[in-house]
């Protein structure tokens, strides 16, 4: 008896195989593969949309909480200003009430809050607003007053470094009492409102570096934030040239540009920053162009 010969695949059966599930395979390529690109590639532009609209509104903050007629800028790739943190009214004048009725607490001037008429020095201040910040400011902020000309603030002639903060002898005098070292704020201002710095960054500088693309599409550039280095008392006429440990805003940068005008508006007192950033990657890239008013009455 004959034995039964066992079944295989034959080299022709084979070869067919592989030449269908290569047109298989080939067609799912040319169908699907756009949709996975599309799909990868609008991943990436959301991370690089939301890493340049981080970016902007971080500065954008800061440019609207900047003390007033703070900004400098050396060029169109980097601006340097002045973030607040808080800010209200004072007192310009002596309660008749209480300066008359009670005596004066040691160590303070003997109208307990005199005019900022810049005629004499002062070293208490009582506010007449409530604190916004948590936590409110403290010592070792700074206050700032008539910021008139952009580099008093720096130089420190309208600014005075805050001791303490504290509740006034009386309700009556207002929500807090600030004490600092004797000031002679400049003279001519009545418009009874004080911003404060926080010791914590005090000045910010912001600068576009290595801006471009390279081989593959990508932004060569970074948009650094310095702070924390104090107040530059002279006027930069360059941009400050980063550190490995100078924090980075956005990256990837293929271009930016940053220009101010002090003098917006018929008023003169109404400034605008017009920020413009490119972010790119593998030829994937988000242009965003922001613009922020500043409000530059003291």
């Amino acid at each position: 008896m004959l034995a039964k010969r066992k079944r295989g695949f034959t080299l022709i059966e084979l070869i067919v195989v592989m030449v269908v599930t290569g047109i298989i395979a080939g067609t799912i390529v040319v169908f699907f593969k756009p949709a996975v690109d599309s799909y990868v590639a609008v991943g990436r532009r959301a991370r690089l949309t939301d890493m340049a609209d981080t970016a902007l509104r971080r500065m954008t903050r800061d440019i609207r909480l900047a003390v007033p007629n703070s900004i400098r800028s050396p060029n169109s790739q980097c601006f340097e200003l002045v973030p607040t943190s808080d800010g209200g009214r004072y007192r310009m004048g002596p309660d008749t009430v209480w300066d008359g009725a009670h005596p004066v607490p040691p160590g303070l001037d003997s109208n307990l809050s005199k005019p900022f008429d810049g005629t004499v020095a002062v070293t208490v201040l009582d506010v007449l607003s409530p604190w916004s910040s948590t936590p409110p400011p403290g010592a070792g902020d700074w206050l700032v007053i008539d910021n008139q000309n952009t580099n008093d603030v720096y130089v420190g002639t309208d600014r005075a470094a805050i001791q303490s903060v504290g509740p006034p002898p009386d309700p009556s005098l207002g929500y807090s009492r600030i004490t600092f070292a004797s000031t002679q704020f400049p003279s001519g201002y009545n418009g009874g409102r004080f911003v404060v710095v926080p010791s914590s960054q005090n000045a910010v500088f912001y600068v576009c570096a290595g801006a471009g693309v390279d081989a593959n599409g990508t932004g060569t550039g970074t948009l650094y934030r310095f702070s924390s280095y104090g107040f530059n008392a002279a006027t930069p006429t360059a941009c400050p040239a980063p550190v490995a440990t100078t924090p980075i805003a956005a990256s990837e940068v293929a271009s930016c540009s940053f220009v101010y005008s002090p003098t917006q508006g018929a008023t003169q007192q109404s400034g605008f920053v017009w920020m413009n950033l490119e972010i790119r990657e593998q030829n994937e890239n988000v242009a965003l162009v922001y613009g922020a008013h500043v409000d530059n009455v003291p």
